[in-house]
């Protein structure tokens, strides 16, 4: 497989338009958002009703931090959509990373694969002139 100027081009604009997206990347914030109904406890609460969801919902973001799950409340309203919008931002980051190793590769790979097709070299396998030398005598066995 010939790499050509081309494609090594396409490959390098691709790589480039990567680099664009990543310094348009905003706020980043890992972790999942879930939202949860709680019930309070109190007897004459409507939510201590049978069928009754609870209270709610409130937010939390969850994310391991060295090894240890760290929550953190997330207010409704702005601060939500906020820190959805931070998430979502990770969740591209990650994806365009992803992405950039992998036309980083490609793009590597056709460099490598021009400078052998120019050079006009192929590699090729092939034994030694020289023998290695003599061996050692085998050990003899003594009773």
């Amino acid at each position: 497989m010939a790499t050509g100027p081309t494609e090594l081009s396409d490959i390098e604009r691709r790589r480039d338009a990567l680099r664009a997206e990543f310094a348009a990347i905003g706020d980043v914030r890992a972790g999942s958002l879930v939202g949860r109904y709680r019930k309070c406890g109190k007897a004459g609460c409507r939510c201590a009703r049978p069928g009754h969801r609870g209270h709610g919902p409130s937010f939390s973001l969850t994310r391991v931090v060295d090894g240890r799950t760290q929550t953190t409340i997330i207010p409704a309203g702005p601060a939500l959509a906020e820190a959805q919008g931070q998430i979502g931002e990770c969740q591209r980051l990650r994806r365009l990373v992803a992405e950039f190793i992998e036309v980083s590769s490609e793009l590597c790979d056709a460099r490598l694969a021009a400078a052998k097709a120019t050079s006009g070299e192929v590699a090729e396998k092939r034994g030694s002139r020289h023998n290695s030398g003599k061996r050692s005598r085998p050990r003899s066995s003594s009773s």
